[in-house]
């Protein structure tokens, strides 16, 4: 059993004083959890642009709803606890390598400071399951601050009407916004901080070089956390036009265009609650337009803010914008690895250029630009290693690399769990520097396989 005891401690759940034993026997499905009441969730979504207007928890379990010592409300969910009504076929199931998975993303994305769905169990279930090969069966213990998606609104706007949606959106600001109850038209309210909350979210992943790589509206939190760890990877050498998924043959999900996608979502949102937006005024049904056609100016506000942050810029002058654009654009080709890129950035300032030429394909093409990122600093009164130290806090030198998140999970399923929780241990402190934790900030060797991630595994 692998147990998060910081979060049980957050959540006020009871930890290993109640015997190792019992907590398994819980987050395994054997025992119920006391007060809890399980349900599979109904919801709609559009996978790769298609609506499928009936969809639900096909592996996926609500155990209820805990407040925590601070009076925050989560969702608790099982994640491979068995058949529900929308399993579709499937056997409900989850792989212990699909369980690690989402607990080890899931708590680097909470340490990297990117809003998620965190991970407090995973439990082995004793029985194995067949995908494509045998594997060792688990349950994953989710908690979010909700499960309402953007599919969920859609659910209710196709197969309930206008009063459920009203509802709905009721209870999502009470949960969620509850400033905005008091708002004229809650429905906007509600649509306009669901893009503000996806904006800050899609800049951070973004200024990470996370792939999500299945953004379908059933996997788009009106919480803004992020949900479904899946076919998501963190990008190695950059690429704007960086796919990891195996189903995602046309790039649809690929690392360049998730803004444009999480807007098209969003688009779907306001479909879902057009009919209750103007229902409480009319008027607003061209704000709601006019939200969303602006939005990619809400993003990038929340994508420059970041960017300054990595390039170690304190303070707003004209043209960061472009000296972040042209970065990225002269990047295409370089074989930069994304993450030790923006270290080496940081070091260059009490170790020259050599240091990030070094993870350069043609350095001399970066060395205009370089230059002008000096000039950019020096406008700034900031000594050097105070500014290094700042980047260093917001570009992490720790990430789950690809080709050694891959062998950890295998070695686990093979009964090995040393490189798993080494790796874990590494990503949950991913900014400073730790003797011993060389290897798993190495970049992939040259000529390494590509890295193929897929759903449901």
């Amino acid at each position: 059993m692998l147990f998060n005891d910081a979060l049980a401690g957050q959540l006020g759940l009871p930890g290993r004083s109640v015997g190792e034993g019992q907590l398994a026997a819980w987050y395994s499905g054997a025992e119920r959890i006391p007060g809890s009441e399980p349900a599979a969730l109904a919801y709609s979504g559009h996978q790769f642009g298609q609506f499928n207007p009936t969809m639900g928890d096909g592996r996926a379990l609500l155990l209820g709803e805990i407040i925590a010592p601070d009076g925050a409300r989560f969702d608790l969910q099982f994640k491979g606890s068995g058949r529900t009504p929308y399993s579709r076929g499937g056997d409900g199931m989850c792989a212990l390598g699909s369980a690690l998975r989402e607990y080890l993303m899931s708590e680097a994305m909470a340490a990297l400071g990117v809003p998620t769905t965190r991970s407090l169990a995973v439990v082995t279930t004793g029985s194995g399951i067949w995908r494509e090969q045998p594997h060792p069966a688990a349950v994953l213990t989710r908690v979010a601050a909700s499960h309402l998606r953007i599919g969920t609104f859609e659910f209710a706007a196709t197969h309930q009407g206008l009063e459920a949606a009203q509802r709905l959106c009721d209870y999502a600001l009470a949960r969620h916004y509850p400033a905005l109850l008091d708002a004229a038209n809650r429905p906007l309210a509600l649509l306009e901080a669901v893009a503000e909350a996806q904006a800050r979210l899609v800049a951070k992943w973004m200024a990470l070089g996370f792939v999500h790589g299945v953004m379908n509206t059933d996997n788009v939190t009106i919480s803004g956390e992020t949900i479904d760890y899946g076919p998501c990877a963190f990008i190695d050498t950059y690429s704007d036009s960086e796919v990891f998924s195996s189903i995602d043959r046309q790039g649809r999900y690929a690392y360049g265009q998730q803004p444009a996608v999480c807007r098209w979502n969003l688009y779907q949102l306001a479909s879902a609650l057009i009919e209750a937006i103007a229902s409480a005024g009319g008027a607003d049904v061209e704000t709601a337009r006019v939200l969303l056609e602006d939005w990619p100016q809400r993003y990038h506000a929340h994508w420059l803010r970041e960017m300054r942050g990595k390039l170690g810029l304190a303070a707003k002058h004209d043209g960061d914008d472009t000296l972040a654009q042209d970065l990225f654009a002269l990047l295409e080709g370089q074989q930069a690895d994304f993450t030790m890129l923006f270290r080496a950035l940081g070091s260059s300032l009490t170790q020259g250029f050599d240091i990030f030429a070094a993870q350069l394909l043609e350095p001399d093409k970066l060395q205009p630009w370089f230059a002008r990122w000096q000039e950019r600093l020096a406008l700034e009164p900031l000594d050097s290693a105070t500014r290094a130290a700042a980047m260093d806090a917001v570009n992490p030198l720790y990430i789950p690399r690809n080709q050694r998140l891959d062998a950890a999970l295998g070695a686990a399923e093979a009964g090995d769990l040393i490189p798993f929780t080494g790796m874990l241990a590494a990503v949950s402190q991913p900014f400073a520097a730790q003797p011993g934790w060389e290897e798993y900030s190495a970049i992939p060797a040259s000529g390494s396989p590509r890295h193929v991630t897929f759903c449901g595994t």
